[in-house]
Formats: C-alpha cells, sequence, structure tokens
C-alpha cells in the first residue's frame, strides 16, 4: 500500500484517544462505503467503543444493501453530533461528497478520511488514500488489524460486500492477488458468498427489468469516441416506480458494448442536469475525464454531476474523448 506508517499510526491514535467516534462515509453509498463504515462500527462495538454511523441524506439504504446486518443501528443524519472527538468518513473523494455532513466532519476535533480514489482531495487531518487499492473495504480491513479489532460474521459479510461490489465480482482491472487472498479470509470467517452475490447481483424488481429495457432501447454509439451511453431520465423513474439508486448496476450493462472503450450513462437529477457515470475497458483514463467535468474517481471508473441537458453532455464527452469541438455533430 502506498499509505506511510505514519499516517496509519495517526489514524489508529485518533481512533483510539476518541471518547465518541462519527463514523460515515458518502452520499447515496454503494456497498463499499455503507460495508466499509458498517463494519468499523460493529468492530469498534464489539470492543465496547462508543461510535455512531451515519451518513447524509436522503438517509436511504438502497434496496440491494438492506441485507446488512447494522442498518438498525444508523443514526439519522440530523443526530450527528456537531463536535465530535473523530469523524472518520469512508470512500468519499471530496469534502462535498458528505452531503448534510459537512459541517459535522468540520466541526470534529480530528478528521479521518479513508478513501481509494486518485482524485480524492486529501481533506481530512489524516488521509488513508491509496489509489491502488481495489476497494475503500480492503483498508478498513487493514485499519481493524492495525487497531487489533478481530472479525466476526457480520463483520466479514460488511467488508466482503464493499469488495465484491467495488471489484465488479473481481472482474475489474484494479483486482489482485491480495485481493482474492482477502476474499479467502472473509469467507473463512463465516460470509455466505452466495447469499450476498444474490441480494446484490441478482435481485431486483420487475419495474427496474423494465426500465432497463426502456433505457437500453435507447443506447447509442459515438463510434468516432469509442463511446456507448445512455440515460435514465425522471419519467422512466416514475413510470415503473423505481429508485435513481437502483439503477446503479445499468452502466455495468452497458459497458459491456463490444465496439467501445468508454461507457456512459446520465442520470438526471430533480434539480436539473444529470450524473454521469463513466467506464472504461483500458484505453480510457475516465477518472481524468471525469475530474476535466468537475468530478472524479478511479482510471476505468469515475463520474460527475453536470447542468448539461443530454445533448450537450454527450457532446462534451465526445469533444474531450477525440478532441473535436463540443458543437460537432454527436452520432
Amino acid at each position: 500500500m502506498s499509505i506511510s506508517e505514519q499516517d496509519w499510526q495517526a489514524a489508529v491514535d485518533a481512533i483510539a484517544e476518541a471518547e465518541v467516534a462519527v463514523i460515515s462515509c458518502h452520499v447515496h453509498p454503494d456497498g463499499d462505503a455503507l460495508g466499509s463504515a458498517l463494519a468499523l462500527h460493529r468492530a469498534l462495538a464489539n470492543a465496547g467503543r462508543e461510535a455512531l454511523v451515519s451518513f447524509s441524506e436522503p438517509f436511504v439504504v438502497a434496496p440491494h444493501y438492506r441485507f446488512l446486518a447494522g442498518l438498525d443501528r444508523l443514526v439519522p443524519p440530523d443526530q450527528v453530533p456537531e463536535h465530535a472527538d473523530l469523524f472518520l468518513c469512508f470512500d468519499a473523494g471530496s469534502l462535498d461528497r458528505l452531503g448534510s455532513l459537512v459541517d459535522a466532519f468540520q466541526g470534529a476535533a480530528r478528521t479521518v478520511v479513508v478513501d481509494h480514489h486518485a482524485s480524492n482531495t486529501r481533506f481530512g487531518d489524516v488521509n488513508l488514500i491509496d489509489a491502488a487499492s481495489p476497494a475503500s473495504a480492503v483498508l478498513c480491513r487493514e485499519l481493524l488489524r492495525r487497531l487489533g479489532l478481530p472479525l466476526d460474521t457480520e463483520i466479514a459479510t460488511a467488508l466482503y460486500t464493499g469488495l465484491v461490489t467495488d471489484t465488479g465480482r473481481f472482474q475489474y482491472q484494479a483486482t489482485t492477488p491480495e485481493t482474492h487472498q482477502l476474499a479467502a479470509e472473509l469467507l473463512a470467517a463465516g460470509v455466505q458468498q452466495y447469499e450476498v452475490a444474490k441480494a446484490v447481483f441478482e435481485t431486483n424488481d420487475i419495474g427496474y427489468l423494465r426500465l432497463v429495457a426502456d433505457a437500453l432501447g435507447r443506447i447509442t454509439q459515438v463510434p468516432e469516441a469509442s463511446l456507448v451511453w445512455t440515460r435514465v431520465d425522471l419519467a422512466d423513474l416514475a413510470a415503473h416506480g423505481v429508485d435513481m439508486d437502483e439503477t446503479e448496476g445499468l452502466i455495468d450493462l452497458v459497458r459491456t458494448d463490444g465496439s467501445s472503450d468508454v461507457a456512459a450513462v446520465l442520470k438526471q437529477q430533480p434539480e436539473g442536469g444529470y450524473k454521469v457515470s463513466l467506464r472504461s475497458k483500458g484505453a480510457t483514463d475516465v477518472g481524468r475525464l471525469a475530474t476535466s467535468f468537475g468530478g472524479g474517481g478511479h482510471k476505468y471508473a469515475a463520474g460527475y454531476s453536470t447542468d448539461l441537458d443530454a445533448e450537450a453532455v454527450v457532446a462534451a464527452l465526445v469533444a474531450e474523448l477525440t478532441g473535436a469541438p463540443a458543437n460537432a455533430p454527436v452520432g
């Protein structure tokens, strides 16, 4: 890992010295963010340490992660203390990703950021950042080891959920031999791997499947940019009774287009504009691409938000990918 021993020790000391620790993650938490936060909270609770775990509004756990133990211990964000001894957050690449908990983070006596995004802005007092790590759950496991906090089945399941989701079921480029060794350790601790896989990858509402049919029906290739894209509009959500959080896996279908290196899914936002999810098969650094639009992420998986309409979003992506003017026609 690229994290220094000094930074690891600073994080361990900060946690050890805190009477009350707040543990959180980014807004709209995915399996890695939520799993890591729940794992650390459970480990501290098992050791008799006082801590609370929360995340920003909208304070809703996506359906795919509602099998995780410990959700009943989540504290609504308006109950998070404004001046905690310690605020530790997982998987947040920048301060704004904490949403309504930004003030609580800034008001804490000590802050620790644990993350694996290359674009992380290092906004904590202590920053455990390793862009080569395939998941924040990997860093969480190492933190638990250094704290001397043992695994149990609940902790292992939370960490495994983070690991399996952020590695795309161990198929993404960041997966290493050590990734599989960690998976083996977690399975040995009692994880029922098929129960996790079934909940996360094999359980969808029929409305979501119909929404996917609509979204794939409008999928578009832009060959000159090696780009394939589609969009999800608010009207799609209303028509099929689906929340936007449930569309997280759509990008993995879009990226299977064999003719394109870059995949994009545009998700319309209630306040206007779109959130854009990007994936690359290897030839394009979409983390750098997203950063150019004010977002961030990893080399092969990233995203950003924009006020542009869908046509303008795609035109801007094509311009960045090809060097053509942004007002050029989009195929």
